[in-house]
């Protein structure tokens, strides 16, 4: 009988290649966590999207209901939209001084937009302005959602709070409001877990 050699003896018995490592155990982390953009709504609709991104066909599903991007690329045709919109629901609401994408602003805190109100020195007057900052990211998605993060940010202009009211006018400017924004976190989570819709 011949005798097996130190390495034939250590030799695994199953398929290493089957075996679960720390890259596969730290992908599916970051797939759970991505899904932290749907707390709050119904376990069977996340459980929905968690099965898509399981597959990897979060990004082509998603395609089917917003199959292209918009083409607003530059500062000034964001403001002349954000211009559009506060014109035709808001015009009582304050001046709007500046709209444009933002480089700093972080997906990953939950951070969108920014509404700030800024004040500035003018010889000796200090004057008060409303500014809206989009983030560059969302250069890339469909007119739809890019226009839901415009109307969240205008109603900050008249609501600071996410109360009733703010969404009350968030649904006047934009009837399908709820919609948008859900789809716009299910983008979140295709970003999030390497399923972009949009690759570049």
């Amino acid at each position: 009988m011949p005798i097996k050699s130190a390495s034939q003896a250590l030799k695994p018995k199953t398929d290493i290649s089957q075996l679960i490592t720390s890259a596969d155990i730290k992908k599916r982390q970051s797939e759970q966590s991505a899904l932290r953009y749907l707390s709050g709504y119904q376990p069977d609709i996340v459980d929905k999207i968690s099965q898509l991104v399981d597959t990897k066909t979060l990004g082509a599903h998603f395609l089917t209901r917003y199959p292209k991007m918009h083409d607003i690329r530059t500062d000034k045709a964001l403001y002349d939209m954000a211009i559009e919109l506060k014109n035709t629901y808001m015009r009582q609401s304050d001046p709007l001084a500046k709209v444009i994408f933002d480089d700093k602003i972080n997906l990953s805190h939950h951070a969108l937009g920014l509404h700030s109100y800024v004040n500035r020195r003018q010889g000796n007057k200090v004057k008060a302005k409303n500014e809206i900052r989009i983030s560059s990211r969302l250069k890339h998605i469909p007119f739809e959602l890019l226009q839901m993060v415009v109307v969240h940010e205008l109603a900050h202009l008249r609501e600071k709070d996410h109360n009733k009211p703010f969404y009350q006018l968030c649904t006047f400017m934009l009837a399908d409001y709820h919609q948008l924004e859900f789809d716009m976190r299910v983008w979140l989570v295709a970003e999030e877990v390497g399923q972009s819709p949009y690759a570049k």
